[in-house]
């Protein structure tokens, strides 16, 4: 089971968080979004010219920095539909 973080999904797909490594006030920020390890995250959109990612945690959906979504480590990825 390989380890990657969120920037890697393609829209459609969806993983299953591991862990965030992080400074502390990152990892306050997205726990506070709903970023926990074991909870499923899905790829919505990718903007163009390495803009923001859309992702949804549970029922929220984020608007989400690729430089933030680096921090986020995954593992299972598995395809699906939005």
């Amino acid at each position: 089971m390989s380890q990657i973080h969120l920037g890697h999904l393609l829209p459609g797909q969806s993983a299953t968080i591991s862990g965030i490594q992080a400074d502390e006030g990152l990892q306050q920020r997205l726990r506070a979004l709903g970023f926990r390890a074991s909870r499923q995250v899905q790829m919505i959109r990718r903007a163009a010219f390495f803009g923001p990612l859309h992702v949804r945690v549970g029922t929220t959906e984020i608007m989400l920095r690729r430089h933030d979504a680096k921090e986020i480590k995954i593992t299972d990825v598995t395809s699906g539909e939005l």
